[in-house]
């Protein structure tokens, strides 16, 4: 199978690549490297330097490595960002993830992993963070408001 990695040039990425390359799939990243690492992309994984939110790059991505499911890490993730800088964290996270679900439904993919931020579970009384861990992001939004 062929599959983009978004954001897989970060932490959780290079672990998420490197099970999908040891399962046999192709996969491609696609990552803007603020928060990611090239040395963190893993042969023979392919590298694509870019955004989420770019038309023409997600375009050129799935016609040309053919993409049959998506894991989608690519976001702003710390929730100070939503707070200092409300644009940009929208403009990245929702904008971008329209733009990739664009995309896939332009090119026929319905195969997509969403992986998204603990931050809604506060400080976790317990790791690893099961599904039915209880969620106080109200407690995190407020620690960040206090500091901005």
């Amino acid at each position: 199978m062929n599959v983009l990695v978004t954001g897989g040039a970060g932490y959780i990425g290079s672990i998420v690549t490197e099970h999908l390359l040891k399962q046999g799939h192709n996969v491609t990243i696609l990552d803007n490297l603020q928060q990611g690492h090239k040395e963190a992309v893993l042969s023979p994984a392919e590298f694509v330097l870019g955004d989420i939110y770019d038309a023409n790059t997600l375009e050129r991505i799935f016609r040309h490595f053919r993409i049959n499911a998506v894991v989608h890490m690519a976001a702003d993730t710390l929730v100070e960002y939503s707070m200092t800088d409300p644009k940009r964290y929208f403009h990245i996270n929702l904008v971008g993830g329209i733009s990739l679900l664009k995309a896939m439904l332009e090119h026929s993919v319905n195969k997509i992993i969403f992986s998204s931020t603990a931050a809604v579970y506060g400080e976790p009384h317990s790791t690893p963070i099961e599904e039915d861990h209880p969620q106080s992001p109200h407690k995190q939004l407020r620690a960040i408001q206090a500091n901005v």
